[in-house]
């Protein structure tokens, strides 16, 4: 059975880039290629905030356990302005694959929220995360951690580790390929890639070079740099 990022009807009612703790880069950052049959995704994993969730996906990486598995889902919200919802990728629970499930990181802890761009754990029950992950496009503040919620999976929402810093160009390709009307199961169905997009490998990568700066304005030279 596949995890999944699931919109209950409490987390429907209350409906994401990094949050402000994780913009730009820190010692503790750490960035892998996804090399998907459709182009590479460039993340940049905030082991400073969420450690525990991005060492476990970094032991997926290391023991090349992501290599030949793929983004099987998209899911597309019937609601805000398109492209809402993600793209789920990973292991799909191979037994073969997985390793021990890892602790629940809440967003509230981490402060790492679930903007467009993010990547988050998919799970059943908070703490039972593995090896399949999404990637968010567009804001999905239903994801995030409610403490004050009634709702066991609202309070404790889904564990945030990353963002996109490459390749979102590649994240919505896949989030547009076609999706088998019958294929999935329970809030799966509808969603699945047909034929899901490959993923070739996910390494460990050097940071990607800062942006140049802007160029500076001599006194004097600011109109002369209007059209």
């Amino acid at each position: 059975m596949i995890k999944r990022f699931a919109f209950s009807a409490p987390i429907l009612m209350l409906l994401a880039a990094a949050s402000p703790a994780s913009q730009g880069s820190s010692p503790a950052d750490v960035y892998v290629a996804v090399q998907t049959s459709a182009g590479t995704i460039t993340l940049d994993l905030d082991a400073a905030h969420a450690p525990l969730t991005t060492g476990n996906f970094l032991k997926y990486v290391d023991g090349k356990r992501f290599d030949g598995t793929a983004f099987y889902r998209a899911m597309h919200l019937e609601w805000g302005t398109p492209p809402n919802g993600l793209i789920q990728g990973g292991t799909q629970n191979d037994p073969k694959r997985i390793l021990k499930p890892v602790a629940h990181e809440p967003t509230s802890q981490t402060g790492i929220l679930h903007k467009r761009g993010t990547i988050s754990m998919a799970r059943f029950a908070p703490g039972t995360a593995t090896g399949d992950f999404s990637i968010m496009l567009s804001d999905q503040p239903g994801l995030d951690a409610k403490p004050d919620a009634s709702d066991a999976d609202a309070k404790a929402g889904f564990a945030a580790f990353g963002h996109v810093v490459g390749g979102m160009d590649v994240v919505e390709k896949i989030f547009g390929m076609p999706r088998s009307v019958t294929k999935g199961v329970g809030v799966m169905k509808g969603q699945m890639l047909d034929p899901p997009v490959r993923i070739i490998s996910i390494k460990r990568v050097a940071a990607p070079p800062a942006p140049p700066a802007a160029p500076a304005v001599a006194p004097g030279d600011s109109e002369a740099a209007v059209p």
